[in-house]
């Protein structure tokens, strides 16, 4: 089989491998992951993928072409009315599972027993940096790692970009995967130390430590001192087994293809159902990449007051994009277009595949936490970088980032990278985790998905991904306002 025809709707399929003229009765050579028509498509008509329309042909389109942009255009525009229509799938059923995790003095758990270091200023990044650099001795016994995220913010902003700095910084320091956290400050910025306590809230001071920089005469020696003091409590803690109820996993995918809505991302999909089965959540981010999907997703809505909030998440991005003088369709990116995705709606229903078919049951605002058990919807933008750190923030134990084309970053926390294509997975194997390209090649998604709720457990038991092995570890947070 060289094309998969994913719905029986749908007037285009997707190579499963490079077509020569002739093969599967192409009309010209059409590269792994692009599109041939199945049947002539008149000007004007909709080009339909995953059963959905995903563009408008420009031209007449005949029967075995290859299908793309110079031939297709998006339908998107910034306006759309929604209606509620509830739908329930049923879950399969899933035997109990575990895994060995952390269990924190508040109740919670973590799937590391990690030192941080929350700059909550820039300006004394590299004054983290360097006592991470001078302290690895630390990571003994059950410690996991030390690890800092630097980031250019904490000063010089005002309003919404200086609240949701706070309130994601906080966020991470609340993080399970943390056994010790120390809180670095200046002293002169924005967010000052009062105002970061009072949106942190109650904390275990055994847990969280505090430095002002310009307060100590040697800010490396105390925190140092202060590091060591958070190891001695971290030390204490032990693995132990632990329901897969009480796992929280973030799904994200970037450097997309033609093939992430067809192997990856619905093997996510079957994954985020049987862990929701299991009793466990699951989170679904990047806005932007659900315009043009929205009615996948929304349908299954368990009821009409999340659907409201839903409508009201995607309405507010999508002003978000108008108020900045932007259409709410200027995405895919070029390397999505080189991998065969032609248009928003095409990537986006390839990207809500991986919110499988459970019940939405919340939908969360920017760093808010996760609360309810099974399928959150979290409000962030489609950037890599962005969108895995305000999943991380939700309370995410780890990360499933689905790609086509490969990504070397990682999230805060573990981020598990799965290949859309068996190509990348053999070229890129020190970026990449787990291969869902064997999907395109016979395995049924269903044994994909059984696999990767197999490899999720391992890693939350202490199995490190490739970008922990690499120490890769980043964070970026929203911005929209001014800079003083």
């Amino acid at each position: 089989m060289k094309v998969i025809k994913i719905h029986p709707l749908d007037n285009v399929a997707v190579a499963l491998e490079d077509l020569k003229v002739g093969d599967e009765g192409a009309l010209e050579p059409i590269r792994r992951g692009h599109k041939i028509a199945l049947s002539d498509i008149p000007e004007g008509s909709p080009v339909i993928k995953y059963g959905n329309p995903i563009a408008i042909a420009k031209e007449p389109i005949n029967k075995g072409a290859w299908v793309h942009t110079h031939n297709a255009r998006t339908a998107l525009s910034e306006d759309g009315a929604f209606t509620y229509s509830h739908k329930i799938y049923e879950l399969p059923k899933i035997e109990k599972r575990t895994f060995l995790g952390y269990r924190r003095e508040d109740g919670s758990v973590g799937i590391r027993n990690e030192l941080w270091i929350i700059p909550i200023v820039g300006c004394v990044n590299s004054v983290a940096g360097q006592l991470v650099n001078e302290n690895q001795e630390l990571v003994t016994g059950s410690i996991d790692g030390l690890y800092t995220f630097p980031h250019p913010f904490g000063c010089s902003q005002l309003g919404d970009d200086l609240n949701q700095t706070k309130k994601l910084l906080a966020a991470l320091v609340r993080h399970p995967n943390a056994g010790g956290v120390l809180v670095l400050g200046l002293g002169c910025e924005n967010l000052g130390l009062e105002m970061f306590k009072e949106e942190l809230g109650a904390y275990n001071e055994k847990r969280v430590k505090f430095l002002i920089c310009q307060e100590v005469s040697d800010e490396i020696e105390e925190g140092s001192r202060l590091l060591k003091e958070l190891a001695d409590y971290a030390k204490t803690m032990i693995r132990q087994e632990i329901d897969a109820s009480e796992l929280i996993v973030g799904m994200k995918c970037g450097g997309s293809d033609g093939l992430s809505g067809i192997t990856a991302n619905p093997a996510v999909g079957r994954f985020s159902d049987r862990l929701i089965s299991l009793g466990g959540s699951t989170v679904l981010t990047e806005v932007p990449e659900m315009f043009g999907a929205e009615s996948i997703l929304f349908e299954r809505c368990e009821n009409e007051e999340i659907f409201n909030k839903a409508v009201k998440m995607i309405n507010d991005f999508k002003h978000y994009f108008v108020s900045h003088g932007q259409v709410v369709y200027e995405n895919p990116s070029p390397g999505n277009k080189e991998g065969g995705i032609t248009t928003l709606e095409d990537k986006s229903c390839g990207c809500v595949q991986k919110g499988g078919s459970a019940q939405i049951v919340d939908v969360l605002n920017y760093a808010e936490p996760v609360t309810k058990k099974g399928l959150n919807v979290l409000s962030g933008p489609g950037n890599d970088l962005v969108s895995s750190t305000v999943l991380t923030a939700s309370g995410a134990h780890l990360i499933l980032f689905t790609t086509g084309r490969g990504t070397p970053f990682g999230a805060p926390a573990p981020t598990v990278k799965i290949s859309t294509n068996t190509a990348l997975f053999e070229k890129k194997n020190g970026w990449i985790d787990f291969n869902a390209g064997t999907a395109a090649e016979g395995e049924p998604l269903d044994e994909t998905g059984e696999r990767l709720l197999d490899f999720v457990l391992e890693v939350a038991s202490g199995k490190r991904t490739k970008t922990e092995e690499r120490g890769f570890r980043e964070i970026s947070i929203f911005k929209d306002g001014v800079t003083l």
